[in-house]
């Protein structure tokens, strides 16, 4: 599934109702869908606070299923530094996003190129 959404907060939204929509048409349901709808929020959520939109503003937005795993892709326009998780206090208002995307996926990785990021992951279902 591919989507291109606008790159605006609301986005991260209809990206959840969407994943959840396929995820359960093919006949997932319970607290892997409920962490793959925070994974994929978080990803766009950051996108839109941290990096630039794809040339015509918006970010597009992929999952697939793969060796009985969920992979997400979420690609933007990049920005001054690669995406990381931090160390946030629990008093902070913010910074706990990738820390957030880490406890829930196998795996997540970044790849630059030309001018664009991705952020994947890889969520066992």
């Amino acid at each position: 599934m591919d989507l291109r959404v606008p790159f605006q907060a609301p986005s991260a939204s209809v990206v959840r109702q969407e994943l959840r929509s396929w995820l359960e048409g093919q006949g997932f349901t319970g607290e892997r869908v409920d962490d793959a709808r925070v994974v994929i929020s978080e990803l766009v959520g950051n996108s839109v606070r941290h990096a630039a939109p794809l040339p015509v503003n918006d970010l597009v937005v992929s999952w697939a299923l793969e060796a009985g795993e969920l992979v997400i892709s979420v690609s933007d326009g990049g920005s001054a530094s690669r995406p990381h998780a931090v160390d946030a206090d629990n008093s902070d208002i913010s910074g706990r996003g990738l820390s957030i995307v880490d406890a829930l996926v196998k795996k997540w990785w970044v790849e630059d190129d030309h001018g664009q990021t991705t952020v994947h992951v890889r969520i066992p279902l």
